[in-house]
């Protein structure tokens, strides 16, 4: 049997200096955060330009109809998940912010699966592989939306 040695309590050198309030100031002007609502609409721009796409290719209406559904499978939980990490309860304090972080996040995985499965009464003759691709395209569009953000402003000290 393995014996664990007992926790002892040992004082490491520690590099870590807090920030003073320009420091911190001058860090958040040099990296701007970025708001959910770009990344939403981002994917929204996405999810139209590939159900018009996979119309324009095939020729079949349903094929883009299924692309679009796909598409709404992304775009309509990352809105609400937006909403509800935006709104007021999640500003109160940290608790509260993280649980309506867990909170939406189940509502959004929620709500994607109830479009997945709705998706085949919304569209006749679904196509299954063109609503896949519509919804893989536009849930990695965020990194295209990513890229659209906001420059960092000069740092003044």
């Amino acid at each position: 049997m393995v014996t664990i040695a007992p926790y002892t309590e040992v004082e490491e050198a520690s590099n870590f200096t807090p920030l003073t309030a320009e420091q911190a100031e001058a860090l958040r002007a040099q990296h701007p955060s970025i708001s959910p609502w770009w990344v939403v609409a981002g994917q929204l721009v996405i999810g139209v330009l590939v159900a018009l796409v996979s119309w324009g290719v095939t020729g079949s209406q349903t094929v883009g109809w299924s692309a679009a559904c796909g598409a709404l499978a992304v775009i309509v939980p990352a809105a609400l998940f937006a909403r509800g990490v935006t709104g007021q309860f999640a500003k109160a304090n940290p608790g509260s912010a993280v649980l309506s972080f867990f909170v939406w996040e189940l509502v959004k995985i929620v709500v994607t699966v109830g479009i997945l499965f709705a998706a085949h009464r919304m569209v006749s003759g679904l196509s299954w592989p063109a609503m896949l691709i519509g919804l893989i395209v536009t849930m990695k569009g965020y990194w295209i939306a990513l890229g659209f953000k906001r420059k960092p402003k000069p740092v003044q000290i």
